[in-house]
């Protein structure tokens, strides 16, 4: 079965495509005169619609949402746990930077969201950030030490998750240890409740050698990002690496997404929204062909690649990414409440069918 992730926005929402004019969540407007917390009739937080989208994404049949890493958003983790106390069956993926804290206090917070979750957590680590974002975190490690930094801080949160120190032991070398570089650990370990809950899924990104090499030897999924030339090699390469080390990775793949009935009317809503940010009309070599196109950037998406065309030209083309190897999906589309429910209800069992749709006897079950 064919994994569908919805990205959660992380500044807001709305069905404008300058940032300053979404309103919804409490982003590009005036600021709120109440706080989100405010439960007396009429009074609407950030937080609310924030929830009405992570809703959408569960009752519309998506597997799960990722709450991206942003570092003038909301914070990720804050996000996470209010998506897991909100849903029942959704996966929820936490974007953040291994500076966020120790390998030991992640995986302790993540113990904790496994426990009240059953399991549904998943890691994505932001290795790769700009170096303005690092020097604002006050975060000192720069360039190929990242990606270094990054395999110590896995290395560490799987030793203490999965060791078992001996009861009543103290700090004697019963428990996990770990003198590395970046982290430091004597006698660690899970004790109790935290002990014995599945590991997060540990996502990746990147395209440099390192960050290919990081996957093959501690990630779970590698997820790429649309190129022109397509994600074909990068794909191969990630699966020889990890051959090598003796591991399988899967992967996956960032698209945003413009999905309609027809062709026409969804290449009618991308130049709607193009014509809110541009005077002129958008390049024909934006167009790269077979329901890519490459202005998603300048629609206020994170990424520039993505798919415009009817579901079932959608559906096709997702269908082509599954058969060259990726089973991993992050799709995404504003607004969001309305995108999410048009994608879980008309394209996603036209992509997987057998995942998406019960037989007789599971319906009855």
């Amino acid at each position: 079965m064919t994994e569908f992730l919805w990205r959660l926005p992380s500044r807001g929402d709305g069905r404008h495509v300058r940032a300053e004019t979404r309103y919804r969540g409490g982003f590009g407007g005036p600021p709120p005169t109440t706080p989100a917390t405010d439960v007396r009739v009429g009074r609407y937080g950030p937080f609310d619609d924030l929830h009405q989208i992570i809703d959408a994404a569960e009752l519309s049949g998506v597997d799960g949402v990722l709450a991206p890493y942003d570092p003038a958003g909301e914070e990720s983790w804050i996000v996470a746990g209010g998506a897991l106390r909100a849903t029942r069956h959704s996966r929820v993926v936490v974007e953040f930077q291994p500076a966020f804290g120790t390998p030991v206090y992640a995986a302790k917070i993540s113990a904790t969201l496994q426990q009240h979750s059953h399991g549904r957590l998943g890691w994505r680590l932001a290795v790769e950030t700009d170096t303005a974002d690092t020097r604002a975190r006050g975060d000192r490690v720069s360039g190929a030490d990242r990606h270094a930094r990054a395999a110590e801080f896995l290395t560490v949160a799987r030793g203490v998750w999965n060791e078992t120190p001996v009861p009543g032991a103290g700090f004697q070398g019963t428990g996990f240890e770990f003198d590395g570089a970046y982290y430091a650990v004597a006698d660690g370990g899970f004790r109790g409740i935290l002990s014995g809950l599945p590991f997060p899924e540990v996502y990746l990104s990147g395209t440099s050698a390192a960050a290919l090499e990081l996957s093959a030897q501690h990630g779970d999924v590698h997820v790429f990002t649309e190129t022109p030339d397509g994600v074909a090699a990068l794909v191969t390469e990630l699966g020889e690496r990890a051959a090598a080390a003796g591991r399988s990775v899967r992967a996956g793949l960032e698209l945003p997404i413009i999905a309609r009935e027809t062709e026409q009317e969804a290449w009618a809503r991308a130049h709607r929204q193009w014509s809110e940010a541009h005077a002129e009309n958008p390049s024909p070599a934006l167009d790269l062909g077979d329901g890519r196109w490459a202005g998603f950037a300048e629609l206020g998406y994170t990424r520039p690649i993505g798919l415009v065309g009817s579901y079932e030209q959608v559906a096709q083309r997702l269908s082509r990414y599954i058969a060259a190897g990726i089973d991993s999906f992050t799709l995404v589309g504003h607004p969001h409440i309305e995108e999410v429910h048009r994608t879980g209800e008309h394209l996603l069992h036209l992509v997987d069918p057998a995942g998406r749709t019960l037989t007789g006897q599971e319906a009855r079950a």
